[in-house]
């Protein structure tokens, strides 16, 4: 079996720097939040209204919006062709408000567009799930019976890292879809940057996200390599 001092140190030095970045990019996205949910937006408009005008503008009349449980919850749903968000999103008319819903309209957009880093992200997302959830099974198994479960495992995994790579450009896009739509007097000219702010400490986390799935593989590499 593996030594618990290499566990740990692989630890230290792959994966707690990385934590330590996700740590701060979640207080960003939670202190902007709550700092632009402050501000109304000018035009008075709620979430739900705003991602109503925006999908309609686009010809994506079939695309329904929910309400759906939680803070930041808010996602769309490409199979179901449905816009989910929380319920402060949803009715409030907050820049924070605004700003969330327009993003995940921006995913719509891309799927109607056939925006290819989204298409390859959904397809690669139940891969990533399974290899995220099991690779220690299979790591422990290979160190049990056979190396061919802990490749198999590191093979599971690294499509759990390429799931958050890709993803940032998904998320990256998806913003800048939601400013030219909101720059188009959605809201007012001196409040576009306050929108992209937040969505600036939003896009944060998912580059934390990313940070840490590449973390955990180096980890997992380095236990590896010193059990061989």
């Amino acid at each position: 079996m593996f030594s618990y001092t290499g566990y740990y140190s692989s630890w230290f030095i792959f994966v707690l720097p990385a934590i330590l970045f996700a740590t701060y990019a979640q207080m960003k996205i939670s202190s902007s939040y709550k700092k632009y949910s402050k501000i109304p937006s000018k035009s008075g408009l709620t979430g739900a209204q705003v991602a109503r005008y925006i999908l309609d503008k686009n010809g994506l009349n079939e695309v329904r919006i929910e309400q759906v449980r939680g803070v930041l919850t808010d996602h769309y749903d490409p199979r179901a062709r449905v816009l989910r968000l929380s319920p402060e999103v949803y009715s409030g008319s907050s820049i924070a408000s605004v700003s969330v819903a327009s993003h995940e309209v921006g995913h719509a957009i891309q799927h109607q567009d056939g925006y290819f880093p989204l298409i390859l992200r959904n397809t690669i997302a139940p891969i990533a799930m399974f290899g995220s959830n099991l690779v220690w099974i299979f790591i422990i198994l290979g160190f049990i019976f056979s190396p061919f479960f802990i490749n198999l495992g590191i093979a599971l995994f690294i499509a759990a890292v390429l799931f958050q790579i890709v993803t940032l450009p998904v998320e990256f896009n998806a913003s800048r879809r939601a400013l030219q739509q909101l720059e188009n007097g959605i809201i007012s000219r001196d409040q576009i940057d306050q929108a992209e702010s937040m969505l600036k400490a939003a896009a944060l986390t998912y580059v934390a996200a990313t940070l840490v799935a590449i973390s955990e593989l180096l980890r997992l590499l380095a236990i590896t390599n010193r059990r061989r």
